[in-house]
């Protein structure tokens, strides 16, 4: 159940431990005013979000119960594979260069993880030719 402005004001005042008057006045307003939020008679102006938002200790996101979505690729599976292939291959061989010149690497070590990136070098490589 998605939960109201007012019943997020309310969960977030008593948990600060704050009556509706400390916080009004922190507000800079009733504690009428407050009440009337929290049961979704009224709302606070929209410019002392941040504000309200800061007092009860939670981003004006959580306030508002904004949700980031991550943006949906427009690229087809093919291509985002590609791009993944690619990614590892890249990392197989900056791993190897770093770990060889930290002297961390075991030589099995390094051989295994070349062969990993050359495989995924490979694999583009086939995609991309068909």
């Amino acid at each position: 159940m998605k939960k109201t402005l007012g019943m997020i004001i309310a969960e977030h005042r008593k948990e600060k431990g704050m009556t509706q008057l400390e916080l009004a006045e922190k507000m800079g307003v009733t504690d009428k005013a407050v009440s009337k939020w929290e049961r979704d008679l009224s709302c606070p102006d929209i410019h002392s979000l941040p504000n309200l938002a800061a007092i009860l200790g939670i981003s004006i996101d959580d306030l508002m119960q904004i949700k980031r979505e991550v943006p949906v690729s427009s690229k087809n599976p093919k291509e985002v594979m590609d791009i993944l292939f690619k990614a590892v291959a890249l990392a197989m061989g900056i791993a190897v260069i770093v770990l060889s010149v930290l002297d961390a690497l075991p030589v099995e070590s390094g051989i295994t993880l070349l062969g990993i990136g050359m495989t995924c070098i490979g694999i583009s490589l086939l995609n991309n030719k068909g």
